[in-house]
């Protein structure tokens, strides 16, 4: 395993990290095996989030003897100061942990979440005194947009950026980037694999590979995965043409209804959660039904508010149609609702 610094945190990370999304639907024992495995070969850095369930637990209750070792990250959607320091503490609790190596602001993606994070009372500021505390090391910020992830980068107040990067998501590998890189600041590539669209672990990862900077951050469920990454990441990187001619199959064939979760049909003046509810399918081949059906209870219940106005349809850049996306995978949840209430009663 090769290691890198992580920017100019003065952490030295491994070259590959591990998302801590896929564990949620193991069991404990199953998921710290993988953890431990995880480490036992050489990974270090590992990447969580409050809201992610149990993952924070399923990670301390691995990796408390190691803590010294290893560099955890996690994130808080808090807005506020208070909620903010709220999340940091339960996630020290979870993570059986005095300090969080680096703590991320969750998905700032609107204007409204970037005012509030840097506003009186908002959760830089909590955050910042956290840090002052030694309960936090370093503060960095995940984002799905182009334009409030830049931002974030120019500002040169952040440790770290977490942005969606593959073949398919390749927004940042231009002046996001090198600009990232000009300034120090860690960048991390969440979505490697663009939530689970790409099967196939060899293409995603050669094409990351041209990127050594970057720091990818895949879900790990089961430790064959483990070591089928850490396999291509032992071979030397070489992208020929047939490469790149199925990354452009890829492409072709999710182009007319994959959502790069941009948020630009957002909000919805019905109050529909319509990113998260597009994103149905794939957290459940993520999670599991069960999970998925949790998770997003709330959004996927706010999809009968869509009254079909065609707000979303004239925002959307990639010209999805996005209500009946969303009546789709509508149908998809009740019929896992219906499928659950089933096997609870035979059981």
């Amino acid at each position: 395993m090769k290691y890198r610094q992580l920017g100019k945190t003065g952490l030295n990370v491994s070259q590959i990290g591990f998302g801590g999304i896929p564990i949620i639907r193991l069991d404990l024992n199953s998921a710290v095996n993988v953890l431990k495995y995880a480490f036992a070969r050489g990974i270090n850095f590992f990447d969580t989030a409050n809201a992610y369930l149990d993952s924070e637990m399923k990670i301390g209750q691995a990796l408390k003897d190691n803590r010294t070792e290893i560099v955890l990250a996690t994130k808080t959607a808090k807005r506020d100061g208070v909620g903010a320091v709220k999340h940091l503490e339960n996630s020290l609790r979870m993570l059986q942990t005095d300090y969080i190596d680096l703590l991320q602001l969750h998905q700032v993606s609107k204007e409204e979440d970037w005012e509030a994070i840097w506003g009186p009372g908002g959760a830089m500021e909590g955050l910042s005194k956290a840090k002052e505390q030694g309960k936090i090391r370093h503060i960095g910020i995940t984002s799905h947009s182009y334009k409030l992830a830049l931002r974030a980068i120019k500002t040169g107040l952040f440790a770290t950026v977490m942005f969606p990067f593959s073949f398919i998501e390749n927004s940042a590998s231009g002046e996001m980037l090198d600009l990232a890189i000009e300034k120090e600041i860690g960048f991390l590539a969440m979505k490697p694999l663009a939530g689970g669209v790409i099967d196939n672990a060899a293409i995603a990862f050669k094409f990351l590979r041209q990127y050594p900077e970057v720091i990818p951050i895949p879900g790990f469920d089961a430790t064959e995965y483990i070591d089928e990454v850490l396999a291509i990441y032992a071979q030397p990187n070489n992208i020929t043409p047939e490469d790149l001619a199925v990354m452009e199959k890829y492409r072709q064939s999710l182009s007319p209804t994959f959502c790069r979760r941009c948020e630009y049909c957002q909000p919805c003046p019905n109050g529909v959660f319509i990113t998260a509810a597009i994103g149905y399918p794939v957290v459940v081949r993520r999670m599991s039904a069960p999970v998925a059906v949790r998770f997003l209870d709330r959004a996927m219940g706010s999809v009968l508010n869509c009254a079909r106005c065609g707000e979303c349809l004239a925002r959307c850049p990639y010209k999805l149609a996005v209500p009946d996306i969303l009546q789709k995978n509508y149908q998809m949840y009740e019929e896992h609702l219906k499928l659950l209430a089933e096997q609870s009663k035979s059981s």
